[in-house]
């Protein structure tokens, strides 16, 4: 936010050097985060002076040139070459001097230095209004009144404004601050602590007036929730044109540009009360105002000439004929005022500030209304504003008022009661303040002392501090202006030694992390935020679970992720895009389900391996990152916390192509596996993503256990292998499932450790490598009992698959 100096000095009356109120500004908790100069014409017209042109005459050796010898106000005429057809003998005109600093058009600057024109001496340049940064024209030097005289600065000739703007890094809470009379507000707060008695100076209305009633435009609001006060008038005979430099001064002060006098007062009291208007083409308004909603999908072209959909909660301005303007958030194209109108209705409301939010983030449209209207502004200041500007319209654009202000405010917005405790001030600040201190700087934020008791105060809070509703808002109000900085602190430093478990999730997360970084992993950190659209790639992941936000901030930030491999691979995707496409990417997050039991959190780590595994390099060639590669990174972390008691089993997801989960007892602790072709391309990405999910609360879970062990056993296992050549149809589960139920008991774990598509292979068909580990507890295997037990699998796979042994 943006807050002029020369502004906020019409509401108080204050002699602090900028940096004084900036610093005072800060210590109120309106943060200045920088302080700019503004001038209302770059450099000040600093070194340009009046000039009286003595003589002039024809430049010998230029037919387009004059040589000209100016006054300059020290009695020592200059002699200056000038281009201008229109420099003549008598003149007053506007001079750099040597050593001035000009802007050209685009503001880059360049100095006035003496210099030769077609060999003849140049004392400084005679300066046309584009030059001087006072107009666009160029068609001749500017002439000024014979009144002035020579030598007199320009800068005091054309009332050059100098100011002061500070920048203010505003909380959203303080909606109360959004403009230069709730700063003026606040300062005045800060002043009277510090012993400076100051007067806040608000704008007289008195003068306002209905100078005729000949134009009347009904009002019908058709839902006093969502516009609980609306308040219009109309102005008839005004002429559209430019408005004043004093005006143009204060809005370009703070960062806008100006476009006609009515719109620039409509902006000018925004900023200066902080209460957003809106004037429309009277003539263009057919019948009456009507505030409502439309139905969905009604279209509505907007003031930057889009076209836009409706939604249903959009709070509309209409006419009797359709709509006019985005209650609070953005003018419609056709009502606009523009340099014909002669008329116009003006609005002033206070809206919903959740509906306008809504509206506002739904459109995606971030205007200086909707920042005031979804925030909250004053309800009781609305009619104030509209005579306010009313009386600005009239003082820039003539005209009178044609009607009633009509002011619909059927149920008033009441201010709020609070009790505040003197105990508990003292125990939240620290520090017990006095009495009489507590109740000044109550009263200097407009709150109201109802009731004084030992014990505390009975306080009325002004409605248009939305963000003190509580007994503990309205202590950290004492604080901030009583100031932080004057709260005394002991020296003496307490604390306390606790016993920290070994295995918290953060410690466990930092050894995770760092070896992963040692293999050459990037963490990153996505947004939990995501798409809707994302729950559809997978049947497992249902939409009706999806978490969705009230006021989502877009539409592709609208629902909370269900699953970590999406922002993955958004990251994936933005990283390939950008010729980056080697990748090992890793994530600790959260997914949120929405399950008919209730909302659920589970905490996840999810690895991503794309691209080659090693860079290229004249000595080795490069190799593509394969699946083996990637399972020997998550066994690792698994290894690393001496989880072992694990199997191998089918993969039940459909986010993978092919992939493996690895259990512990009866729980999935890993998935991992090569993505789905159709997933990869939605991002589009085309080549090979490997994905790991870890159940991280169960590794949590598993780590924090008691450690339990066995003894080794005392007889050896045995590995037998089987290459087996299958339908492309046949899944690793199906194997898996299989061989469990062929051999229950001396069966201890089944490997994939190989599959291979392509060549040298019939048509429809694929071979997987299966490792097979058999152990007895109780006794030594015989080669006999082995080769049975593979005989069988054999056989099974065979008949029930149509399984070839390679």
């Amino acid at each position: 936010m943006r807050i002029s100096y020369n502004w906020l000095k019409q509401f108080i009356k204050i002699d602090l050097l900028s940096a004084e109120t900036a610093e005072l500004l800060t210590d109120l908790g309106l943060e200045v985060e920088v302080v700019e100069k503004y001038q209302s014409v770059k450099g000040g017209l600093a070194g340009i002076v009046v000039g009286h042109v003595l003589t002039c005459i024809q430049h010998p050796d230029a037919d387009r040139l004059k040589i000209t010898t100016v006054d300059l106000g020290d009695g020592i005429p200059v002699q200056i070459v000038c281009g201008a057809a229109n420099v003549a003998a008598g003149q007053k005109v506007p001079v750099a001097t040597l050593g001035t600093v000009l802007y050209d058009a685009t503001g880059v600057a360049f100095t006035i230095k003496k210099g030769k024109i077609r060999g003849q001496e140049s004392h400084g340049m005679i300066c046309a209004e584009d030059e001087l940064g006072l107009g666009e024209s160029h068609d001749g030097i500017m002439v000024l009144e014979d009144s002035l005289q020579a030598g007199t600065p320009a800068a005091t000739v054309f009332k050059i404004e100098n100011d002061e703007v500070f920048e203010i890094g505003l909380t959203p809470n303080r909606a109360d601050a959004m403009s230069h009379l709730g700063t003026a507000r606040d300062l005045k707060a800060g002043m009277l602590q510090k012993g400076i008695n100051v007067e806040l100076i608000t704008p007289s209305v008195s003068n306002f007036r209905v100078d005729k009633r000949t134009l009347k435009i009904d009002i019908d609001v058709k839902d006093s929730k969502l516009a609980p006060r609306y308040c219009g008038v109309t102005i008839s005979g005004i002429e559209v044109k430019p408005s004043p430099e004093w005006l143009q001064n204060r809005l370009k002060a703070i960062g806008l540009n100006p476009k006609n006098n009515i719109v620039d007062v409509t902006n000018y009291v925004l900023h200066d009360l902080g209460q957003p208007l809106h004037a429309f083409d009277a003539a263009k308004i057919n019948g009456k105002i009507v505030v409502q909603t439309l139905a969905a999908g009604t279209k509505f072209t907007t003031l930057d000439d889009i076209e836009r959909t409706l939604h249903e909660e959009d709070l509309m301005i209409c006419d009797e004929k359709g709509p006019l303007c985005i209650a609070g958030v953005f003018g419609g194209k056709k009502s606009g005022v523009s340099e014909n109108t002669n008329s116009i209705f003006l609005e002033s409301a206070y809206f919903n500030p959740i509906s306008i939010r809504k509206t506002a983030k739904r459109h995606q449209l971030n205007t200086d209304a909707s920042f005031r209207f979804e925030r909250g502004i004053d309800p009781n200041i609305t009619a104030y504003a509209l005579k306010r500007a009313a009386l600005l319209i009239q003082e820039v654009a003539g005209g009178e008022i044609t009607s009633d202000i009509i002011d619909l405010y059927p149920k008033k917005i009441e201010d709020f009661s609070v009790f505040l405790n003197f105990s508990n001030v003292a125990k939240i600040i620290g520090q017990e303040l006095p009495k009489d201190t507590i109740k000044n700087i109550l009263v200097s934020l407009d709150i109201k002392v109802n009731s004084v008791s030992d014990a505390g105060l009975g306080l009325t809070i002004p409605s248009y501090r939305v963000d003190v509703l509580r007994e503990i808002d309205v202590i950290e109000e004492i604080l901030r202006v009583y100031g932080y900085n004057n709260i005394h602190f002991s020296k003496k430093l307490n604390a306390a030694v606790t016993n920290a478990p070994r295995n918290e999730d953060y410690k466990i997360q930092n050894i995770v992390a760092a070896q992963l970084n040692s293999q050459g992993f990037n963490e990153i950190m996505a947004n939990s935020l995501t798409t809707a659209a994302y729950a559809e790639l997978s049947e497992e992941l249902k939409t009706s679970h999806n978490v969705t936000m009230l006021n989502p901030l877009s539409a592709d930030l609208a629902t909370m992720r269900q699953s970590l491999l999406f922002s993955g691979l958004e990251a994936v995707s933005y990283n390939v895009n950008r010729k980056n496409t080697d990748l090992k990417l890793f994530e600790f997050g959260k997914t949120y389900h929405n399950y008919l039991a209730g909302y659920e959190e589970k905490k996840h780590l999810s690895l991503f391996l794309t691209g080659n595994r090693n860079q290229e390099s004249w000595t080795q060639t490069q190799k593509p990152s394969d699946f083996f590669l990637f399972k020997g990174y998550a066994m690792g972390i698994l290894s690393r916390f001496g989880i072992s008691k694990i199997q191998n089993q089918p993969v039940d997801s459909d986010l993978f192509s092919e992939g493996i989960a690895i259990g512990y007892g009866n729980d999935t602790l890993v998935k991992l596996g090569v993505v789905k072709k159709s997933i990869l391309k939605h991002f589009g990405i085309k080549q090979e993503v490997f994905y790991a999910d870890f159940n991280w609360e169960l590794i949590l879970k598993i780590i924090s256990t008691k450690i339990k062990f066995t003894d080794i056993p005392k007889y050896p296992e045995v590995r037998r292998d089987l290459a087996l050549l299958l339908e492309q149809n046949v899944t690793y589960e199906s194997i898996y499932t299989l061989a469990r139920q062929t051999e229950k008991v001396l069966l201890k774990d089944i490997d994939l450790f190989d599959v291979y598509e392509g060549q040298n292979l019939p048509e429809g068909k694929k071979s997987y490598a299966l490792g097979f580990t058999i152990q007895d507890n109780s006794k030594t295997l015989t080669d006999a009992q082995i080769d049975k037990i593979m005989s069988k699998l054999q056989l099974n796979f065979e008949t029930e698959l149509g399984a070839v042994l390679r």
